[in-house]
């Protein structure tokens, strides 16, 4: 990956550790020059602290690469704005969004409060639209850029206790998309990675049952420096042409997902009753409709 971003200038969100620590020490071997965002917040995204930005920075330097510090909040417009400002001020450029910044506040549908409900999306797909929105003129006036947003199986395929950050998450997947869409004219990309690795963040998911217990063991087989060969490859002109994909990294192994066409249709010439509907139709579309899954069903074997 060495020089493949030599020259870009690139901001990363929630990089003070887990998976953005990972893509802000891969960019900078890559050549990049890093702004690393981090709020020091708490999982549940409480407190503030400094040091985990700056500890990662003091990294990038003592390997010989270029990094700033910022510690303001991609949760509210304003902040987000003086994040992308960062990289202007400090390199006089950006070429690169990872919209990397979550927190989790899970709680089973009936019991989530209208707080965690808020926090959650404020976080991840309102922080994402708003660091995102603030680069969009320094890309367009530039006719170059790329986004790189995270997304999660927990709103592509479904999750328990997450119904916050599956809604954030899949949202994020229709942000990407409408971004790849109407920034293509002026060579912008944008693409949503899926990571499957153990980090601080999924070390809240509880330990309460065999199942969960199952489940946290195999994710913690799953490193996080695996994912940012892939972050680093979507942020490189090497991804020219590569817009508006949803990927998957989990260990050694990388997944292109699927996006939602029509699986199957029904049609009758007088049109429809909610009788005929359930009658005709239902029957007809049954064989194709989706079980509940949840991530680790679809995802049933080991990570290779």
């Amino acid at each position: 990956m060495t020089g493949m971003l030599e020259g870009k200038v690139a901001v990363i969100t929630g990089a003070g550790g887990g998976i953005g620590r990972d893509f802000a020490l891969a960019f900078a071997k890559a050549g990049a020059k890093v702004v690393v965002n981090d709020l020091g917040a708490s999982v549940a995204g409480e407190g503030k602290d400094a040091g985990p930005a700056q500890k990662v920075v003091d990294e990038i330097k003592a390997a010989g690469g270029s990094a700033v510090a910022n510690t303001d909040s991609v949760a509210d417009w304003d902040s987000a704005n003086r994040i992308i400002k960062t990289a202007i001020d400090a390199y006089g450029r950006i070429d690169c969004v990872v919209n990397n910044a979550g927190i989790l506040r899970d709680r089973f549908f009936f019991n989530m409060s209208i707080e965690e409900w808020k926090a959650v999306i404020d976080v991840h797909l309102n922080g994402s639209f708003y660091v995102a929105r603030a680069a969009a003129p320094y890309f367009k006036s530039e006719g170059r850029g790329a986004y790189v947003n995270m997304t999660s199986t927990s709103g592509l395929i479904g999750n328990f206790g997450q119904a916050n950050y599956a809604a954030a998450k899949l949202g994020i997947v229709g942000l990407s998309k409408s971004m790849a869409m109407d920034m293509a004219k002026y060579n912008v990309r944008s693409n949503c990675i899926s990571p499957f690795a153990w980090s601080r963040m999924i070390g809240s998911i509880p330990t309460e049952t065999p199942d969960q217990k199952a489940r946290v063991e195999k994710l913690k087989s799953m490193e996080t420096a695996k994912i940012a060969p892939l972050a680093v490859f979507l942020a490189s002109d090497a991804a020219a042409g590569v817009t508006g994909q949803v990927f998957g990294v989990r260990a050694n192994e990388l997944f292109l997902f699927s996006q939602s066409r029509p699986l199957r249709s029904v049609h009758r010439a007088e049109g429809w009753t909610a009788e005929t509907i359930a009658a005709h139709a239902m029957p007809a579309m049954k064989a194709h409709f989706y079980a509940l899954d949840r991530s680790q069903d679809v995802f049933s074997w080991d990570p290779i």
